[in-house]
């Protein structure tokens, strides 16, 4: 019995707070908050941002962990300079959730995926199709084109530059957009799953010292849109008729349609068997080269 009691005295000595119904649903709406702002930062470019602040936290812990004075009192100094640098790098994100808040729309995008993967994939194989057909015919009568395909990043802020067109992708529209003297064939068009979403948008340019001197405007603003987010890019050469793909920013001339097939089908994100198998055996094979 004494025995008992004691149990008992020693967790009363504890002083364990007893939680309220209050605090459980205070809980819960920071956890649900948290969920959600953490989704809406995946799918902007902070989340990578966000991912290279914990590895530096990781090294700071380390830091105070080990004692090492020195690079604590460099971190305490650049620290409230990173602060602004955060701020600025993500001034594009933070003017897009505060335009939304005066829109009444935050809510609908914070609960909402801009990205949604279905079956086929991030787009179809007929989207995929069409874009083969348009760039290659486009190719034969040399008429320039810079076609851009979202995959997980939004492209919302290259979008506003450039006129909502909002049409389900086919070739004839593809072409008839890239048209010489048409209203929209100067700038980029934009695609988001089966949908082309701008035209004339513009796009930044890279400044990567290593390409070619005589690639041109477009061929640079395909490598610059890729340097910045994972979207994949297909031009159209207007001088060769060459039809090119720009990815993590690099650029590859597409031999034939069957090659630029597999570079779109490479971000399609298709959940099929004969995918995971291709993508098991693309594997194999960059093991097998490297060895």
């Amino acid at each position: 019995m004494s025995g008992s009691h004691n149990f008992l005295q020693y967790f009363t000595n504890l002083h364990m707070i007893t939680p309220r119904v209050t605090d459980i649903i205070e809980i819960l709406i920071i956890a649900y908050m948290l969920y959600h702002i953490l989704r809406w930062l995946r799918k902007t470019r902070a989340w990578s941002l966000l991912k290279g602040v914990f590895v530096i936290g990781f090294f700071i812990t380390l830091a105070a962990i080990f004692q090492m004075n020195t690079i604590l009192w460099i971190i305490q100094n650049v620290l409230s300079i990173a602060a602004i640098s955060i701020v600025v790098i993500l001034q594009p994100e933070l003017r897009k959730a505060l335009e939304d808040i005066g829109e009444k729309n935050f809510i609908n995008n914070f609960l909402s995926d801009s990205t949604k993967v279905t079956a086929e994939g991030l787009f179809s194989d007929k989207t995929v199709s069409e874009i083969v057909r348009a760039c290659f015919e486009m190719g034969k009568v040399k008429t320039g084109a810079l076609i851009v395909i979202q995959q997980n990043q939004p492209l919302d802020e290259y979008e506003r530059t450039g006129i909502e067109v909002d049409a389900a992708v086919t070739s004839q529209l593809l072409i008839n957009i890239f048209e010489k003297n048409t209203p929209l064939h100067d700038g980029a068009v934009i695609i988001c799953g089966d949908r082309v979403k701008s035209a004339t948008c513009y796009l930044p340019l890279s400044d990567n010292l290593s390409l070619p001197k005589h690639l041109g405007t477009r061929h640079r603003a395909g490598v610059g849109i890729s340097e910045t987010t994972d979207s994949m890019t297909v031009i159209v050469s207007e001088e060769t008729g060459r039809v090119s793909v720009a990815y993590k920013g690099q650029l590859e001339t597409m031999k034939d349609a069957e090659r630029l097939t597999e570079r779109l089908e490479s971000i399609q994100n298709k959940q099929t068997e004969d995918n995971r198998k291709r993508k098991r055996r693309k594997e194999k094979e960059r093991v097998k080269n490297e060895a």
